[in-house]
């Protein structure tokens, strides 16, 4: 068993998710207020490593609208934050570690060979080891699932994503497209990776649902697992 999840994320009408340099704003504040109530309702959301050096994210909805957001303590709606981190390099200063909520750091057997790391990594989270150089993403999401965590949001990056869609662990994809081109072959697309080499291995989707949110797209589809 593992958790229902969706993949949620904004590109560019060219599909990419950052710059080279890893700027990243492409929605707008009513899509920003869409993926925070979206978080709100989820169990669980999981990031890799990349995300969490690049853009230091909370991972919480504490971007909710003032109408939407609880009387008392917002560890309440928070999901459990889950961090794809296979060598163990989540800054112990960063958001994951240090703001309103619980957080996993899934990690290989590499993390073994720094007792140090390992041992500060479990001074602020829950840590859990599986795979040998890298994460191993099937029990990974048994471990989540037997944790109380039947709803996951993918937020990225683009390596995890693939692997996610590769491993066939993604149920959802919304995507909030922004009215803007940025090109460059070394910017980040939604979906990166060794991808596939013929088309007919690819991913097949299915429209579920589209809607403006004034210049921005969003498209909700069911992958076809």
């Amino acid at each position: 068993m593992r958790p229902y999840t969706i993949l949620n994320a904004a590109m560019t009408l060219d599909g990419k998710i950052a710059t080279k340099n890893g700027s990243s704003k492409i929605s707008n504040k009513k899509d920003t207020e869409r993926v925070h109530k979206l978080r709100k309702k989820f169990d669980g959301i999981m990031v890799g490593i990349n995300t969490v050096l690049i853009d230091d994210p909370k991972l919480t909805a504490h971007k909710l609208p003032e109408k939407d957001k609880p009387i008392g303590d917002m560890k309440k709606i928070n999901p459990i934050r889950i961090v794809v981190d296979s060598n163990g390099r989540t800054p112990l200063d960063s958001n994951v570690l240090n703001s309103d909520s619980e957080t996993i750091i899934a990690t290989s057997n590499k993390i073994l060979e720094e007792p140090g790391t390992l041992s500060s990594l479990r001074e602020k989270a829950d840590v859990f080891i599986c795979g040998e150089e890298y994460v191993d993403l099937k029990r990974l999401m048994e471990y989540l699932y037997n944790k109380g965590i039947k709803t996951l949001l993918l937020e990225g990056g683009s390596t995890l994503n693939f692997s996610m869609f590769k491993e066939k662990l993604i149920d959802e994809a919304n995507v909030c497209i922004g009215p803007m081109i940025v090109g460059g072959s070394q910017s980040k697309t939604l979906v990166d990776g060794e991808g596939f080499e013929f088309m007919e291995n690819s991913v097949q989707l299915k429209i579920k649902n589209s809607y403006f949110l004034d210049e921005c797209l969003v498209l909700e589809y069911f992958v076809k697992n």
